[in-house]
């Protein structure tokens, strides 16, 4: 079922005629049209509009619609997962499948003692959040370093150049999360 048929069935419940939707939410009647018949899908903010002359919100429209994509992924341990080498002391594990299929990109950083990750920078808009799950390491930011350890968080703007440093004196495991992903 796709968005039209929902947003179809909703007005005929109505007993509202495409017209009357038209004029109430001030979406073209053709453009109604065509999303109730399925040859286009609309905006978000025509779905916005349609949702206020129905005095609904967005998420009760959307709520019915089907997810084409997996909701529920599960790797065993021993499962493939792809693992990047940043040098003899550092590497990246990802931790789902299909990650550019996905809207956010799991990853596990381990940092022997000593070593640190190589320095990354992403295109703008794309954000991290990173977890301290074992030691201690020190994240260089742009221009300013933070100290963390076991149970700190992090998060930031992951287009500004960084890398992790392990601080401490046993392997560093942080789990960091990029949304959205990019490799």
């Amino acid at each position: 079922m796709h968005v039209g048929v929902l947003i179809k069935k909703i007005r005929k419940e109505r007993d509202m005629t495409l017209v009357e939707l038209a004029k109430k939410s001030g979406v073209a009647l053709a453009t109604l049209s065509r999303v109730e018949n399925g040859r286009m899908t609309g905006t978000l903010e025509s779905h916005m509009s349609i949702c206020k002359a129905f005095d609904i919100t967005l998420p009760e429209l959307y709520k019915y619609l089907p997810s084409s994509k997996k909701a529920v992924e599960v790797l065993e341990k021993a499962a493939k997962h792809e693992v990047f080498v940043h040098d003899k002391r550092s590497s990246s594990e990802i931790l789902v499948s299909n990650v550019q299929k996905k809207k956010m990109m799991p990853m596990l950083i381990k940092i022997a003692k000593g070593g640190q990750s190589a320095p990354e920078k992403t295109k703008s808009g794309v954000e991290r959040f990173v977890y301290v799950l074992e030691g201690k390491v020190e994240a260089a930011i742009g221009d300013n370093n933070y100290n963390l350890s076991k149970g700190d968080t992090l998060y930031f703007e992951s287009s500004v150049p960084h890398n992790f440093k392990n601080t401490g004196s046993a392997e560093a495991q942080v789990l960091a999360l990029t949304s959205p992903p990019g490799l």
